[in-house]
């Protein structure tokens, strides 16, 4: 649920030097959505990636060990039970037990039913240029289990989630603009997202049925997600002319607007006891970075390079920052235990083109928080993770072990502390 920050740059730049021109607008294609509207992770491009005269430097050689690691994440022979076996990486020792679930294409930000029985996802696929929703039954037996579009297949639509009966979806869609993908960004600006203010937010049944409005007007509304508890819709909304939260009740009422800095603020998710709230923000720094900010915003236009992370409580006191590392921190969750959260970035990517999950402890208030412990070893993408309320798993989307360069899909994990 969506973006971050730019520069005009060379988007080869941006994923690993192996990476193909077909990958890479793969990758991005499917980090665009509800943690990044219209473009998913904003990989961070150091100004030392270009030449003086504004050339991409030469790309590194293919690393023989890392491209020998790629090849030991192809899914395993089936054994019979969900999705497909896959040996995790080395380093990572927090995840055992992986299990593929998606096979090609763009599949992203999987997110759990209040049940846990099923997954509810976006993924560009059926022929469809861009995102439609679809679930997941997670109780399938079978080696590439089945996914049911949610969505009404026209539009553009994002950022999907369960509401707590398993009755009905939530997801945001552009369909009553268009039954098209609406233009794409414009990238003269450099890397940028789209906060396309024909968003609005739906609810559905899960047959993809009784589709009805939850949130319309004027603006971008998406990046809904809803609290553990049940009772309450956090979201980002442009309907003050600046890209900001809100939260509301279950059935839309009580509308309150809980951030109020300049730039964008988004991607939020409450604490399983629901009492803060965590999200990603770009807040431009100076003059020169305000100005490019306010240039690009009446075209609805965000630039994502930069994103850090921070929490406030639930009615938006005490609004702090965690990072300060000037990468792109993206799709934060909180562990169960409320103490700690777990996040994509690519904080240790020398190039901004490797993105993996961390694990950040939460600091006391008034202090700042520690370096975060590295989760995964993919040596291209993984981001959007979730846990289950016991903290037993975690489903996450990858770039590893694809059968094709630039496919995205949904791995689910046992979770070792």
């Amino acid at each position: 649920m969506p973006p971050r920050t730019p520069r005009r740059r060379d988007l080869s730049l941006l994923l690993p030097a192996r990476t193909t021109r077909a990958a890479l607008l793969g990758s991005l294609a499917a980090l665009a959505a509800c943690q990044a509207p219209a473009g998913r992770p904003t990989p961070h491009v150091d100004d030392d990636e270009k030449s003086d005269k504004g050339k991409a430097k030469p790309r590194a050689k293919v690393d023989a060990k890392a491209a020998k690691t790629d090849k030991t994440q192809k899914p395993a022979e089936y054994d019979g039970g969900l999705g497909r076996p896959v040996a995790s990486l080395a380093g990572e020792t927090h995840l055992k037990n992986i299990r593929q679930l998606t096979f090609g294409g763009e599949n992203a930000e999987a997110y759990f039913s209040f049940d846990e029985q099923q997954l509810i996802l976006q993924s560009t696929r059926d022929g469809a240029s861009c995102d439609q929703i679809y679930s997941m039954s997670l109780a399938q037996k079978v080696a590439e289990p089945v996914v049911t579009r949610v969505s009404s297949g026209k539009g553009r639509t994002t950022c999907a989630y369960w509401l707590p009966d398993s009755a009905r979806v939530l997801y945001a869609s552009t369909h009553a603009a268009a039954d098209d993908c609406l233009p794409p960004p414009d990238r003269s600006h450099g890397y940028v997202w789209k906060l396309y203010p024909e968003f609005d937010i739906y609810t559905a049944a899960p047959d993809g049925g009784d589709i009805k409005p939850l949130v319309q007007g004027p603006g971008y509304d998406a990046e809904a997600t809803i609290s553990p508890l049940g009772d309450a819709i956090v979201f980002t909304s442009t309907r003050d002319g600046d890209p900001e939260i809100y939260r509301m009740n279950i059935d839309g009422s009580g509308l309150k607007r809980l951030t109020n800095a300049r730039g964008y603020d988004g991607g939020p998710f409450f604490s399983a006891d629901g009492s803060k709230i965590i999200y990603r923000a770009n807040h431009p720094e100076g003059e020169d970075e305000l100005s490019k900010y306010e240039a690009i915003q009446k075209d609805h236009l965000v630039f994502p390079t930069r994103l850090e992370l921070f929490i406030m409580d639930a009615d938006g006191a005490n609004q702090r920052q965690l990072t300060r590392n000037g990468k792109a921190n993206f799709a934060p969750y909180f562990h169960p235990d409320g103490t700690r959260v777990i996040f994509s970035s690519n904080l240790k990517a020398p190039r901004g083109r490797n993105f993996d999950l961390y694990m950040l402890e939460l600091p006391a208030p008034g202090e700042e928080a520690g370096e975060p412990e590295q989760i995964t070893f993919n040596e291209t993408f993984d981001g959007f993770p979730m846990f289950t309320r016991d903290g037993k798993r975690l489903v996450f989307a990858s770039n590893r072990g694809n059968a094709k360069e630039g496919d995205t899909n949904v791995f689910l994990a046992e979770w070792v502390d």
